[in-house]
């Protein structure tokens, strides 16, 4: 007689390895811990646009800058955009090159973080910052300052697509930024700086047809120009979009040019975002 070979049990199978998408959705649960950790991040993200606010609505007061616009109704479009630009953007691009000279992003690497997935946290920790944010600044503007906001739901429907496209560029520019900057220090100092300039270029605190040409059409190469433009058709009369230097809002430019800065970032990310500092 031949002996019976018992059959071999086959191998337990091994449970997939979670996805780029879901490791990312988990990503901003951890930095938003991160986020609240630091007060002084938390500080500033919240108190600037409220404390530009304080600061301009008092000095100039109830002056008007256009035929039935206040200065302190004028001044919330432009500071609402930069507040967007500051969580994303200036934020972003100074934290990965923090977190990069830490060693940080190079523990992730070890770990088998894909990089999408770290800038999903990244982007999700924006996201859930600046609504909070932006929630802040508008009762801030509405209760204190008695600011009328829009009662328009179309006007509500252009103030989202505005900051989701104003978050989403800021947020890649601020991961494609950081990819060149060689260090943590270069970007504290370089980054706050750039985006102080950038405002005054994109007329956040003047009315935009009072800006010289050539500056408009500087500033036309940045998002924040258009955001402060799309924040301005939320905030203020349609009759108001005269003082505009093409005299309209033009919501069809500003959704392209927002766009494609999101994906030039996205592009720019993809091919130069680094784990580690180089050499």
């Amino acid at each position: 007689m031949t002996a019976t070979v018992p059959a071999t049990a086959p191998a337990p199978a091994l449970p997939a390895p979670p996805s780029a998408l879901s490791i990312g959705i988990a990503r901003i649960g951890l930095e938003l811990r991160l986020f609240v950790r630091d007060p002084g991040q938390v500080a500033f993200s919240f108190a600037y646009p409220v404390i530009m606010l304080v600061i301009f609505g008092s000095v100039f007061g109830d002056e008007t800058v256009l035929p039935g616009v206040g200065f302190r109704q004028y001044f919330l479009a432009g500071i609402a955009a930069t507040g967007v630009m500051l969580t994303s953007f200036q934020a972003v691009g100074t934290a990965v090159t923090e977190e990069r000279d830490r060693g940080d992003l190079a523990r992730l690497q070890t770990l088998g973080t894909p990089a999408l997935s770290y800038g999903i946290g990244k982007a999700g920790q924006v996201v859930v910052t600046t609504i909070a944010q932006l929630a802040v600044l508008l009762a801030v503007a509405a209760f204190a300052y008695d600011v009328p906001l829009p009662t328009e739901a179309s006007r509500w429907l252009t103030f989202t697509w505005v900051v989701v496209l104003g978050i989403l560029a800021g947020t890649v520019l601020g991961l494609a930024v950081a990819s060149v900057i060689g260090s943590a220090r270069s970007a504290s100092a370089g980054i706050p700086a750039f985006a102080v300039v950038l405002q005054f270029l994109s007329g956040v605190f003047f009315i935009d047809s009072d800006l010289p040409a050539w500056m408009d059409q500087v500033a036309a190469l940045f998002p924040l120009k258009w955001m402060v433009q799309g924040m301005r058709s939320v905030f203020l009369p349609d009759s108001a979009a005269v003082a505009e230097q093409a005299g309209s809002w033009e919501h069809g430019t500003t959704a392209l040019v927002l766009a494609a800065w999101v994906i030039i970032g996205t592009v720019v990310c993809a091919r130069t975002f680094r784990w580690r500092r180089a050499a």
